[in-house]
């Protein structure tokens, strides 16, 4: 009864540090291309802050585990929080015209490696907060909870998206564009550190420190071991190849809209709304046709419809047509990232850390995405030349038809490959959709909404021993994998 009102105090700190970090994430993951484009980035450049920080963001999944052996969980997230509100602080000083002359590095440069350090802190931070906020927040109120605390980072994220969008268009107008990127990303940074101290203030009940330094060990055992099964390797392959084939194109709508469209960055934000929107919207209602149908029927029918997605871009440059575009992307890329997440709980084996089998399945993905960005960047810089030889035959309206249809290729290539090699796994008790909890953790171009669950099921007393074996808190589902991966690093919406 004591603890009641500390643990009260310590939720109420959570949605308000929910908002506060929701405006770090808004800003950093749906602006941060648009700000690369200002700097006058390379597609080269675009293409290496699509991959390095996806890459740096999975291996720091594995070396946050092994910190968390030596480092008391609540000082790591809280320091490791301040660190990241000082990096975005880094970003909007890049944003200053005075930069360019003192900096030792070029400001896109210097923008990819504080983006690297970015992502880097995002991952240390995230396996150890969900496990302080799935053993605190009791399990009777989770649900309600983490529902709430989604509905302030949506929110959040969408009225950042549009504020942000006005402000940069009153710099643009005021020829100081310079001035919209360093207010918003300033403000970011405040985000985070009023989210740092807000972290400070939370109780946190685990004070161990050492518990997890052979769990580091172990899991690379089991990593050799779960890649031995068919069906478990099928499905990774397929999400990380996928989300390599993605990750060719991810940066350069952002390119197109606002280099070759002439967008507004009002016209720019409200195309990403529409996207974000639209999946947050969809998730549920996903989840009850994979609970009626089955998740490898709505993981094959989305994974068929989003190669189509880079072709609908190519149709028409209105914005209202690229909106709708958008609002089907949200549609497919929702049931795509629900059901690619059921679809791995279904076939792990009994008694296997979920959380484990998610991470490996995230580092694949990470790996992919890092390669289809490299890639994606120098074909963007030769599409130029391409477009030019094959201008007899067809004039293009931008050269960069030549990056949407060889996204388009590779996405086709890998549906086509692995669609038939994914088995319908044979279904398991598993909580049922309602009681599942959605925590919405970040959005961007690759991974579109990346959610990270909490299941709120009681246990039933007769169920087996194999069958109690719970839902990991915390576990996150990505496209790259989808994400969590993180991805970095094209902050949008999905493409």
């Amino acid at each position: 009864m004591q603890h009641r009102p500390r643990l009260r105090k310590t939720l109420r700190y959570s949605q308000q540090e929910a908002v506060a970090s929701g405006l770090m994430t808004a800003t950093s993951d749906n602006f941060l291309n648009a700000f690369a484009i200002y700097l006058k980035a390379s597609a080269v450049q675009l293409g290496w802050l699509t991959a390095l920080p996806q890459l740096a963001g999975a291996v720091m999944q594995i070396v946050s585990v092994w910190l968390g052996g030596y480092i008391a969980r609540k000082p790591l997230v809280v320091g490791t929080a301040f660190l990241q509100s000082a990096i975005v602080a880094g970003m909007a000083a890049v944003a200053l015209p005075v930069s360019a002359q003192f900096l030792p590095l070029s400001q896109v440069t210097l923008l990819i490696s504080l983006s690297i350090a970015y992502f880097t802190c995002i991952n240390i931070v995230q396996p150890h907060w969900r496990a302080w906020m799935g053993g605190l927040v009791p399990k009777q109120t989770r649900g309600v909870f983490f529902a709430s605390r989604s509905r302030l980072t949506m929110l959040t994220t969408l009225i950042i998206f549009v504020l942000g969008g006005v402000l940069l268009n009153a710099s643009t107008r005021a020829s100081s564009t310079w001035t919209g990127f360093f207010i918003l990303f300033s403000a970011a940074a405040i985000g985070r550190l009023l989210s740092a101290i807000l972290l400070g203030l939370m109780h946190d009940p685990e004070r161990r420190t050492g518990a997890d330094t052979m769990r580091l060990r172990d899991s690379w055992l089991h990593i050799k071991t779960s890649l031995k099964d068919p069906t478990f390797r099928n499905y990774s392959l397929f999400v990380a190849t996928l989300q390599g084939a993605v990750a060719v194109s991810a940066p350069f709508f952002a390119v197109y809209m606002l280099r070759d469209l002439q967008f507004t960055y009002l016209q720019f934000s409200f195309n990403s709304v529409a996207s974000i929107a639209t999946q947050f919207f969809f998730l549920r209602r996903w989840g009850r046709l994979s609970d009626r149908f089955g998740n490898h029927w709505v993981m094959v029918i989305c994974a068929a419809s989003i190669p189509v997605i880079p072709v609908l871009w190519m149709l028409s440059p209105n914005q209202y047509y690229l909106i709708f575009v958008q609002i089907v992307s949200g549609v497919f890329w929702s049931g795509f990232t629900l059901s690619t997440a059921n679809y791995l709980y279904d076939i792990r084996p009994h008694q296997t850390n979920f959380a484990l089998y998610a991470a490996i399945q995230s580092g694949t993905s990470a790996l992919a995405v890092c390669l289809g960005g490299i890639f994606g960047g120098y074909l963007a810089s030769h599409a130029p030349r391409i477009a030019e030889t094959i201008a007899q035959s067809w004039q293009m309206p931008s050269d960069l038809f030549i990056v949407f249809i060889t996204t388009t290729i590779l996405r086709l290539a890998v549906v086509a490959y692995f669609i038939r090699r994914l088995e319908e796994p044979h279904l398991r008790r598993r909580p049922k959709l309602l009681e599942i909890v959605f925590r919405v953790s970040r959005v961007n171009t690759v991974s579109g909404v990346s959610l990270d669950w909490l299941s709120v099921a009681r246990r039933d007393e007769h169920r087996t021993a194999a069958e109690e074996q719970p839902v990991d808190e915390g576990t996150a589902l990505s496209d790259s994998r989808v994400d969590e991966r993180n991805s970095a690093e094209e902050r949008n919406s999905n493409f």
